[in-house]
């Protein structure tokens, strides 16, 4: 896919839902930009889909957006809205499928987006919650901090969170640091770099801002009755932020109801 817009915010303001097999409810539902890794760069003054970013599931490679991750289907739609006030000038996109491939016993790919604008004190914020039987494959975070305390009270403080996954009543991964999940250390400290399955894309530390990406391709954490994925802020949860995501996992259908965009959590 690749776009042309005046809308400076269209990374954010379109929105990508996958519909598979005549389900009411999408089982994909993010912003365009979220979903192929640009979420951090929803908001510059003139984003534009010129630089790139790696990773072999998906990504941006000068001016296009691909995704490589597989989406099986007996029946697909797949659509693209646009929630902002400006015309998008052109979208242009190419889907590849298999024909004559038996899916039935697939689990079909799930991808939703979730933002918190600004954390609540206490409590984890909350990558992904879903119920039924699959593997959790990833997760595209960006995270801005919101205090201007040095760290680790504020700033890139939030990076002191302990990922956690829990499965089917158990701990199943649990990283040392938010930094420490993604395979990196000490706050990011080389800065950003790209992998196949897992990279720093963006940090500014004046800011207090990171996104980065893991994909559990090679290691995926498989669920038979539910699974949570939380990210605390800070070692105790009270480092302020502004955080959103992209949780991406297959189950089987039909899914239970997870968390819905909201138009307000655009902005």
């Amino acid at each position: 896919m690749t776009v042309s817009a005046s809308d400076r915010r269209f990374l954010r303001n379109l929105v990508i839902r996958a519909y598979w097999d005549g389900e009411a409810e999408p089982s994909v539902e993010s912003p365009v930009g979220d979903f192929f890794l640009q979420g951090h760069r929803a908001f510059e003054a003139h984003p534009s889909l010129a630089a790139s970013a790696f990773s072999l599931p998906l990504g941006l490679s000068s001016g296009g957006l691909y995704c490589y991750l597989p989406m099986p289907f007996e029946r697909a739609r797949i659509e693209v809205e646009n929630l902002g006030a400006e015309e998008v000038a052109s979208l242009y996109y190419v889907i590849g499928y298999y024909a004559g491939v038996d899916t039935s016993g697939m689990g079909r790919l799930h991808a939703v987006w979730r933002r918190e604008r600004r954390v609540r004190p206490g409590e984890p914020y909350v990558i992904l919650r879903a119920r039924g039987r699959g593997h959790y494959v990833g997760v595209y975070l960006y995270v801005r901090g919101l205090s201007l305390k040095a760290p680790p009270a504020g700033g890139l403080g939030f990076l002191e969170g302990n990922t956690r996954v829990e499965a089917d009543g158990e701990v199943v991964y649990q990283a040392t640091g938010t930094e420490d999940y993604f395979l990196s250390g000490w706050y990011f400290s080389g800065g950003p770099f790209a992998a196949p399955f897992h990279g720093l894309l963006h940090k500014d530390e004046r800011a207090g801002e990171v996104a980065a990406y893991r994909f559990h391709i090679p290691d995926p954490i498989p669920f038979r009755e539910w699974i949570q994925v939380t990210q605390p802020h800070g070692e105790w949860n009270e480092v302020e932020a502004d955080y959103s995501s992209v949780a991406y996992w297959y189950q089987a259908e039909p899914h239970a109801g997870f968390h819905r965009l909201r138009a307000e959590d655009l902005i």
